[in-house]
């Protein structure tokens, strides 16, 4: 898995079968269930740098609708309202992407 040596993934496992429905996904919870709430911020932005896909140095709205997939292939992608929501949460400047700051700010919050 390409988070192994940062999040456990009985972690990840039981994080992503709290939101598998649609609408159900709460960055938050997520965060703390996973357990990257409590890594550092070099472990933080280690997974920032895998779920920025294009490695751009932003995630954008098209990467965050796939976030969930980063921790499993199979997992669902978020709803188009989760997915603002979350963007809207994380994207502190309004430039319409996440930064490597403003995700460990979020991750921590």
């Amino acid at each position: 898995m390409a988070f192994s040596g940062i999040l456990n993934d009985a972690d990840i496992t039981s994080a992503l079968a709290n939101c598998q429905a649609a609408d159900s996904f709460n960055y938050k919870t997520f965060f703390s269930q996973t357990g990257l709430k409590s890594k550092s911020q070099d472990q933080v932005k280690k997974v920032f740098e895998i779920i920025d896909q294009d490695q751009s140095g932003f995630v954008e709205e098209d990467e965050l609708k796939l976030f969930l997939q980063n921790f499993c292939a199979g997992a669902r992608a978020l709803t188009d309202a989760e997915t603002k929501n979350f963007l809207a949460a994380g994207d502190s400047d309004g430039d319409g992407k996440i930064g490597v700051d403003e995700f460990q700010a979020l991750v921590k919050c």
